[in-house]
């Protein structure tokens, strides 16, 4: 499947088919090493010229990390966060995470709004390679294209209390992204990160309440 337009990419999608001339010249090896490889990159949330996409690649260790970009024409394969609710997970070790992720479907099915798996546990659902350890938490994105009052918020964060590892969320709006811990406070302003930066606001769904 090849992607043709930015608009068809978003944050936390895992992309296949990063080229290796996609790196610069001052690349990791490490870096060159996973996209010699073939493994997939996450979007990450940043504004690009038109026909590039900017990617995070990751390595073994959690330092790993590095960011580039990539041209859209060369993606062969996308997967979204949605699409590994789903995914699997028999073939793979059994870690905290995944058991997470089963045990909090229900929760996350009763809110009637589209949600799915990123970090570590969608990286490895999606690609098989092991990513996951006894430790790590669980990332999951909700989109959240009308409000979540704050009230609603501070009762997810509640009901994920239960559940046997660390579950963070990422409320997705049109405009950015929001933890879920954040804005299930009472009050205060939050953190909003967009593709041009982070800002704090007092309400991340109308933007007019801006704070430099």
């Amino acid at each position: 499947m090849v992607i043709s337009n930015t608009g068809a990419v978003r944050p936390h999608d895992l992309l296949w088919g990063m080229p290796l001339a996609a790196l610069p010249d001052d690349a990791p090896k490490w870096a060159v090493d996973a996209v010699l490889a073939g493994q997939p990159v996450v979007v990450r949330r940043q504004a690009m010229p038109a026909g590039q996409v900017a990617v995070g690649l990751r390595g073994r260790g959690r330092e790993q990390r590095y960011a580039a970009s990539m041209p859209l024409a060369d993606v062969h394969r996308r997967v979204m966060p949605e699409q590994l609710i789903d995914a699997p997970t028999e073939s793979h070790q059994q870690w905290p995470a995944l058991h997470a992720l089963r045990q909090i479907r229900p929760v996350m099915e009763a809110l009637e709004l589209d949600w799915g798996v990123g970090g570590s546990a969608g990286f490895e659902l999606a690609s098989g390679i092991a990513a996951l350890h006894q430790d790590s938490d669980l990332d999951l994105i909700l989109r959240t294209p009308g409000r979540l009052n704050r009230r609603c918020a501070a009762e997810l964060v509640e009901a994920l209390e239960t559940s046997v590892c660390r579950v963070d969320v990422q409320l997705q709006l049109e405009q950015g992204a929001v933890a879920l811990r954040e804005w299930a406070r009472p009050t205060g302003r939050v953190l909003l990160k967009t593709a041009t930066g982070a800002r704090l606001v007092a309400d991340p769904w109308h933007l007019a309440q801006v704070y430099a």
